[in-house]
């Protein structure tokens, strides 16, 4: 499904700008295709290779949206993050 998604530079510019206001989310959109070009933003937060706990994965995502547990979960369930088995530790995918 997310395969299928194009999505221009132009559209993603458009997107961020309508969201991201001095780095921070506004609101959480409902569209898919928009939720996928925010995620792609807060996933460049995170080092590719690295272990994070989930109070880690907060802290990053507190900075730039108030409800990051929304966030943390999207990021997961979209693919771009993978959880372990506990919860305990999160990785980007």
């Amino acid at each position: 499904m997310l395969k299928d998604l194009e999505i221009t530079s132009e559209e993603r510019d458009k997107i961020l700008t309508n969201y991201i206001k001095e780095g921070k989310l506004d609101t959480f959109p409902s569209k898919v295709k928009r939720k996928i070009i925010i995620l792609e933003y807060f996933i460049q937060q995170f080092e590719r290779e690295k272990d994070y706990t989930e109070k880690e994965v907060n802290d990053k995502l507190k900075g730039i949206y108030e409800d990051f547990v929304t966030i943390r979960r999207a990021l997961v369930d979209f693919g771009f993050m993978e959880r372990s088995r506990d919860g305990k530790e999160y990785r980007v995918k």
